[in-house]
């Protein structure tokens, strides 16, 4: 599952990458600078493996990751391959989710490709690019599909109204998010398009360090622009947060974010929110060899949980051993959270919770 950093070039994309990543993208100040994308595996901040790590004491320790791709600057006219255009369109459709960055700061050395800054024009030419191109895409299935219904095609009818329903909203600069599939049928149809505009989307709106902890007016013209869309908006400076990735010691980092009258880095919000946005959850593991974060899918049962670890474990599965994060974290141990007889034993209908403590039991 992968998150795609999309934007204008120079909205600060790439630093943003760098940062999450550590990757050293090259980041200059110019369009086009990023043409092949690159994907960064970067670690889920979660104060819940730090818990388990204080209290069972493993040998070591591994955290949830997520893929996270630099994509390079859309520019006006990347529907019809103006720039990179059909390249990065192509490497926008193999992500699952979509980081959108907007330029929220006025700085006169750093050029906006348009000239002036104005995040909602930008986001503006960013979705209108999105949704040429989903048009296109929806216009080519319909040709092919209104002679199958013709011919009285039930399941042809069916995909027939449901791509004119999206044909009618991209052509209304809606994207193709905002059709509600009416059921199964079309829910399965609305995958199989694999449009750019229905994959979930998350503003990053990029300002400069004094705005950090408040946001400044921009933002607040973001904010008002998409509370219809039921996307998350977070602050981030960018360039403050690549700051503080330099800094040797853990100390110095938190001396710094409270200057900036910050809890945590702007980047650990980003990374859990994208997590979120790619319907994902964590289950753990919890042993003297290894405290582990797995990753699954939310609404994931126990069978599907314990394949993440090994397909053996899902087609051998018996049941699973769970304990609430929570519990473990009161009561401390294992073996005390079975004294308080919080230990449940579940079958493979159970799904899992975000935060479940799982010991499987299988038979290969």
């Amino acid at each position: 599952m992968k998150a795609g950093i999309v934007g204008l070039p120079n909205v600060g994309k790439s630093t943003l990458f760098n940062c999450l990543s550590n990757a050293k993208a090259q980041s200059a100040n110019f369009p086009f600078c990023t043409i092949e994308p690159n994907i960064g595996v970067v670690n889920v901040p979660d104060p819940r493996i730090n818990r388990l790590e204080e209290l069972v004491k493993p040998e070591r320790v591994q955290m949830a990751t997520v893929d996270i791709v630099d994509i390079a600057g859309l520019v006006k006219g990347a529907s019809k391959g103006e720039g990179l255009g059909n390249q990065f369109l192509a490497n926008i459709r193999e992500c699952n989710a979509i980081i959108h960055v907007l330029r929220c700061f006025d700085n006169d050395n750093i050029v906006h490709v348009d000239g002036s800054v104005n995040p909602i024009r930008d986001k503006e030419t960013i979705d209108i690019e999105l949704q040429l191109k989903d048009l296109e895409t929806v216009e080519k299935r319909l040709e092919k599909v209104n002679r199958a219904a013709k011919t009285g095609n039930k399941e042809a009818q069916v995909e027939q109204g449901l791509l004119n329903r999206i044909r009618e909203a991209l052509l209304q600069a809606k994207s193709a998010r905002t059709v509600v599939p009416q059921n199964q049928d079309e829910e399965a149809l609305m995958e199989d398009f694999q449009l750019i505009t229905t994959k979930p989307v998350l503003y990053v709106c990029n300002v400069d360090e004094g705005a950090a902890a408040t946001g400044n007016q921009y933002v607040d013209q973001v904010r008002e622009l998409v509370k219809d869309e039921n996307a998350e908006v977070i602050v981030l400076a960018v360039g403050t947060e690549a700051d503080i990735t330099e800094l040797e010691t853990y100390e110095e980092r938190q001396m710094f974010l409270e200057d900036l009258g910050l809890k945590e880095p702007g980047s650990s919000v980003l990374i859990r929110a994208a997590y979120k946005l790619l319907k994902l959850q964590t289950y753990f593991t919890a042993g003297v060899k290894e405290v582990r974060a797995w990753t699954i899918n939310i609404g994931d049962t126990a069978p599907k949980a314990a394949g993440v670890i090994h397909t053996d474990f899902e087609k051998g599965f018996i049941r699973a051993e769970v304990i609430a994060f929570e519990d473990f974290s009161h009561y401390g141990s294992e073996a005390k959270v079975k004294e308080a007889g919080k230990l449940r034993v579940e079958g493979k209908e159970y799904i899992v919770k975000d935060g479940d403590v799982m010991h499987f039991r299988f038979n290969v």
